[in-house]
Order: structure tokens, then C-alpha cells, then sequence
């Protein structure tokens, strides 16, 4: 008998089955970067296929029809890779809430913020007391055209501070369609003011600030309350893995955090994703558990008891 079919058989003896197993032998993931996305679809009504970067290029095709269907095959996924906690944005919140109704304990509720102008911030403020809410963003102000250092802001990382919540921020080189976004308001350094003004904010930043490599190494060794996701499913393995080595080489391995940033396409980006870092030849064993979960862990100052209910003890 076929080794893989033999450990299918015994799979199915265990009365489990192999994707079951699988799940739990992987030791736990934590993702700081998901959507609750609905489908957008093309003039035609058809899902929009996932994007890729550089143009051209093809990137596989949409199964999600529905919003229905992201919210399944993203539990789905989760599921099958053991990924145990998510950083879940979106607006409005209660598109957020209803995943989190829907997978009690599996999300952190968090507002995504494109226009300032557009958030009841007393609103907000009242989600954050009722204990609703674990986080601030995904700040996806650089599709707006808006810069962290707008006055705009001040408020909202304010009130993070206050809480004491992490803040997820898009602020790199790279975007989906918007004619309001501007590379030169992605510079990481420009973060630097932002912190000097909330010194207690804890902030991570989207993709790890690629491609700014050395801005984003300044910014991390200057403020060691800023860490990095490392979304970069858009982006060719190889320039993933240079930008990836150029960070570790840096030292700043203990600050970087898994994220796939799934948006409609979660039955391929996080497993792209996860395979990635799987696959990475360069990390170390104790290096691919620190970006999976340990560094994500120490971010989010998760207690003894949830990282011990997390590993299954």
C-alpha cells in the first residue's frame, strides 16, 4: 500500500480525517491581519479574481460568491492550518461583529478606517468601554490620501493609546485601485511623529513597511513598540524573501508577525502565506514559530491561559 494512502486509512480508523490531523499536529498560528470581507465583483457580476503584483500577471481565480462564502472559507482555512486567533477590521463594525457572533473566540473586533471624517469617534469610544472592540484599524488612510501626521488622526491614536490597544496601519509602497493613494505618504519614517506624540502606542505596520527596507529598520530600532505583519502575498516569493532576510538580517526577528490580509480570497492567501514562512530556508525552526505566534502573542500581551488553551494544554 501507497505510504499517503496508508496514512489516510489510518486517519479515517481514527475516525478523523487527514486535514483533521494535520490541523492538529500544526502547532497554532496567530493572523494579525484579516478582512470580513464581501465579494467585489467586476462589471460582469463576477468575483473579482485576487490581485497580483507586478503587471502583468495572474493570480488564481475567486471561489467566494458571497459574503457568506468568505466568512467560510476563511474559517475553513483557519481551521485547517490551526490559525487560532485573527486581527479581524472592516467597516462598518457590524460586519466585523458578525464574524465574531459567528466564531466566539477565534477574532480580535477591530474598526478599519479609510476617512477619519466618515467615524462617529464618540461612537467608537463607547465600543472601546463596552469591551468590544481589542483593537484600532486597519488604518487604510493611504488609499484616502491621508497622512499619519494629519490632525485627523490625532483623536483616533489618542484613543488607542488610552485603551491600550494595538493599531494596525497600511503605510507602505503599494495598494489596490485608489486615486487618492500617494507612495510618498507611505514612508515609514513619517510614523516617527506619531510616536514621538503617543509614546505608548502599540503599532504594527502593514506588509512590515515593504518595499522601504532601511526606513522601516530605522523606524523598528528607533521605537521598539513598532512591529511588522508580513502581508505580502501581492509580491513574486523571491522579492517576499529578499525583503523577509533583509528585516531578519537586521536582527528584528522577534517583531515580525504572521498576517495574510485574506480579504475575499482566503482559501489561497493563507495558505500562500503560511507556506511561505514554511518554506523559507533561511528562517530557523524557533524563528518560523516567532513570526507564526510567539511574537504575536507578546504584542497582544496575551495571558498564560489563552496561550496555554491555544497549544491544546
Amino acid at each position: 500500500m501507497h505510504p499517503r494512502l496508508a496514512l489516510t486509512v489510518l486517519f479515517l480508523l481514527l475516525g478523523q480525517s487527514p486535514q483533521e490531523t494535520l490541523a492538529q499536529k500544526r502547532l497554532p498560528i496567530i493572523d494579525m491581519h484579516m478582512h470580513a470581507n464581501t465579494v467585489s465583483k467586476d462589471a460582469d457580476g463576477r468575483p473579482l479574481s485576487r490581485p497580483c503584483l507586478p503587471s502583468p500577471c495572474q493570480a488564481p481565480p475567486a471561489q467566494a460568491e458571497t459574503a457568506e462564502d468568505v466568512l467560510r472559507l476563511t474559517l475553513e482555512t483557519m481551521d485547517r492550518n490551526n490559525v487560532v486567533l485573527g486581527f479581524l477590521s472592516q467597516h462598518p463594525l457590524d460586519k466585523v461583529y458578525r464574524w465574531v457572533d459567528a466564531a466566539p473566540d477565534r477574532f480580535i473586533a477591530s474598526p478599519l478606517i479609510l476617512d477619519p471624517d466618515l467615524i462617529d469617534l464618540d461612537g467608537l469610544r463607547k465600543e472601546y468601554e463596552a469591551g468590544r472592540l481589542g483593537g484600532l484599524g486597519e488604518l487604510a488612510i493611504q488609499y484616502a490620501g491621508i497622512a499619519a501626521t494629519d490632525p485627523k488622526l490625532e483623536p483616533f491614536f489618542a484613543l488607542a493609546e488610552e485603551f491600550d490597544v494595538p493599531v494596525l496601519i497600511h503605510h507602505h509602497g503599494t495598494a489596490g485601485p485608489s486615486k487618492q493613494f500617494r507612495i510618498s505618504i507611505g514612508h515609514p519614517e513619517q510614523l516617527e511623529e506619531v510616536l514621538i506624540r503617543h509614546p505608548k502606542l502599540r503599532l504594527f505596520i502593514e506588509t512590515s513597511g515593504f518595499p522601504f527596507l532601511g526606513e522601516t529598520i530605522a523606524l523598528m530600532y528607533r521605537y521598539p513598540q513598532v512591529y511588522g505583519d508580513l502581508s505580502l502575498w501581492k509580491y513574486p516569493r523571491e522579492i517576499f524573501y529578499w525583503y523577509l532576510r533583509g528585516l531578519m538580517d537586521a536582527g528584528l526577528g522577534k517583531r515580525l508577525m504572521f498576517g495574510s490580509d485574506q480579504m475575499q480570497w482566503p482559501e489561497t492567501i493563507i495558505d500562500d502565506e503560511i507556506d511561505a514562512i514554511e518554506s523559507a530556508p533561511f528562517l530557523s525552526e524557533e524563528q518560523k514559530r516567532d513570526i507564526f505566534y510567539n511574537n504575536a502573542a507578546r504584542f497582544l500581551r496575551l495571558s498564560k491561559e489563552t496561550i496555554a488553551k491555544h497549544h491544546g494544554q
